[in-house]
């Protein structure tokens, strides 16, 4: 019996411990949790059902408004899920940077390293507490077929999306540049 206690402790050789791994459901968020947010918002806003006021800027330079009394707020946030930088392969390629402004309200910028190749250049988060009050992105992708480059942002009053908007430019090869702009009101 001893013997056979004393080959089993031989067979593990040294360092072989059990290594407790945690589980990645249960670790904090490296950076801001944009998804969860729009998550949040999508739903409470699918909820609710808002009417909603869209501007678009038109090629001629013009603005076009628009209301649309439904909306599908999965679908219409989706394109704000580009500036999620909360995925474990990107953990610690952004720089965090915290400060505090004059009107109290705390700001998070997240900016991507040098060197580092993924679309969001900065993510930038502004808080009063917990409750967020506006995200700002730059999103950009620079390859030899297209260049594009948009600003998204996000605004919230007491957790409740208020508006947003996006800009950008998108340049595909052979063809000509075109911008865009759209704002949207919630009511």
């Amino acid at each position: 019996m001893l013997v056979a206690g004393l080959l089993t402790l031989a067979a593990c050789g040294p360092g072989d411990t059990a290594t407790v791994r945690p589980n990645p459901a249960n670790q904090k968020p490296a950076y801001f949790n944009l998804l969860k947010l729009l998550n949040e918002q999508s739903t409470q806003l699918n909820h609710r059902q808002p009417t909603v006021e869209k501007q678009v800027l038109l090629r001629d330079g013009n603005r076009e408004t628009t209301r649309v009394p439904k909306t599908d707020w999965e679908k219409e946030l989706q394109i704000f899920q580009q500036a999620d930088i909360n995925k474990p392969a990107l953990r610690g390629l952004y720089v965090v940077d915290s400060a505090t402004l004059p009107s109290g309200l705390r700001q998070r910028t997240y900016r991507r390293r040098p060197g580092t190749d993924h679309p969001v250049e900065q993510l930038t988060v502004v808080s009063q507490g917990n409750v967020v009050q506006s995200i700002t992105a730059n999103v950009a992708q620079d390859n030899p077929l297209v260049y594009s480059a948009k600003m998204l942002e996000l605004r919230l009053q007491q957790g409740q999306l208020t508006n947003y908007r996006v800009i950008g430019v998108q340049k595909l090869i052979l063809f000509d540049s075109v911008r865009y702009a759209v704002q949207t009101n919630v009511q």
